[in-house]
């Protein structure tokens, strides 16, 4: 037999086929006696098998060294076709793929995956009509976590969120080439709304439609970046899939001027309330707010607002402040505040939350989910887009030129 060629399979018809997928590394299998060539019609003798070219089959990864993971695996047969390859790991996970329309090559459908062994099973057959079977394998790169990065996505799998709520996906490993993973992210939606990703930093990206999404609707999340470059030798680690469903449009607007805190369910007023925003030196952002998590009671603290002095007359330490949702990651709430009854409505005497009764936080509680939108007017300092959910205090114009592919 002439010397093996890196990514070269050589199938000799009706007897033994050999698969090579790389320099050095190569085995052979015999086949089986049943499938050998037994003259007739429609049948290669042995004889006219001697005398045909053998098939021959090229890949695309060198079994010298270890195969990168996102190697796209193709193998292409010359001099006959494929009619069957299988290709799995150690543990018996099949690479998808398939035989070209031609049956002269194969190409997986999905991407390698680390520190693994994968067995390469084909079926070729030779123009006379004669079959070979093939078997070999070939090692991936093994990579430390360090070179892994895996993503973390918000909305939860089955969660019902509000209209203000934008997909985030988080990476626990740096991601320097954006424009790689960016490509391997999508985001569809029944109401076919269309959107954009921004990146905010190198380990968490934000994606939200043009506007609110609409009530009812069911979307899809497909981070499809396992073995994707993600720049400086770093790799996806594990794709993942999220549905999540849109709930009722609760929108709340708040007034820091007339101290009103109006809510809307699915676009009808449903509730007026009176209120107390940030006092002076504690002025509660104007902007578009999220709510980002919900609290039955949470302990509240002034060192969190830069209040550490017990002696200051601002000084607070609250066990247990009821009806809690968070709408900035600095501290800012909406919450039940019965200290402030005789203010609400009147004044702003906060240290910057959204203060009400507690009969009416239990309310605005109650029908409350994460991503439910809070828009604050009525002050001169602005919400910021990394402040908690900040994506709606951006035109979509300028939030589109956060996307790594715009």
């Amino acid at each position: 037999m002439s010397p093996h060629r890196t990514g070269l399979l050589r199938a000799v018809t009706a007897t033994t086929a050999l698969l090579v997928l790389g320099a050095g590394l190569a085995a052979c299998s015999s086949d089986d006696p049943s499938e050998q060539a037994r003259g007739g019609t429609g049948q290669a003798t042995a004889s006219q098998a001697a005398q045909e070219d053998p098939v021959e089959i090229t890949s695309n990864v060198d079994g010298k060294q270890a195969v990168p993971v996102d190697t796209h695996l193709r193998l292409t047969a010359h001099n006959g076709t494929l009619q069957k390859v299988r290709v799995l790991s150690r543990k018996g996970v099949e690479l998808p793929g398939g035989i070209t329309p031609d049956d002269t090559g194969w190409e997986a459908d999905g991407r390698l995956e680390p520190g693994t062994t994968y067995v390469v099973k084909g079926v070729t057959k030779s123009p006379s009509g004669t079959t070979g079977r093939t078997r070999t394998s070939f090692q991936t790169e093994d990579l430390p976590l360090d070179r892994q990065t895996y993503a973390s996505v918000a909305p939860l799998d089955g969660e019902t969120v509000g209209v203000g709520m934008p997909v985030i996906v988080t990476f626990d490993v740096p991601v320097t080439d954006k424009t790689s993973i960016e490509k391997h992210m999508t985001v569809t939606s029944s109401s076919k709304q269309p959107g954009a990703w921004h990146w905010l930093s190198d380990t968490e990206v934000h994606w939200r439609p043009k506007q609110y999404w609409k009530a009812g609707t069911d979307v899809t999340v497909d981070v499809d970046v396992n073995s994707v470059p993600a720049g400086n030798g770093v790799y996806g680690q594990e794709s993942r899939t999220v549905k999540f469903h849109v709930g009722d449009a609760v929108v709340s607007k708040v007034n820091a001027q007339t101290h009103q805190m109006q809510t809307f369910i699915n676009g009808k007023l449903a509730k007026t309330t009176p209120i107390t925003t940030g006092k002076a030196g504690f002025t509660t952002r104007s902007g578009v707010k999220v709510i980002i998590e919900k609290f039955r009671s949470k302990r509240m603290r002034s060192e969190t607002v830069g209040i550490s002095d017990r002696n200051s007359e601002d000084y607070y330490d609250l066990d247990d402040v009821e009806y809690a949702m968070r709408v900035t990651y600095s501290g800012e709430f909406l919450h039940a505040a019965p200290w402030s009854v005789a203010s609400q409505g009147h004044d702003n005497v906060s240290h910057g939350c959204t203060g009400m009764s507690t009969a009416d936080a239990r309310w605005i509680y109650n029908i409350s989910k994460r991503g439910d939108v809070v828009e604050y007017t009525g002050t001169d300092r602005p919400m910021t887009l990394t402040n908690g959910y900040g994506d709606w205090n951006e035109s979509f114009a300028t939030w589109k030129q956060g996307s790594a592919l715009s």
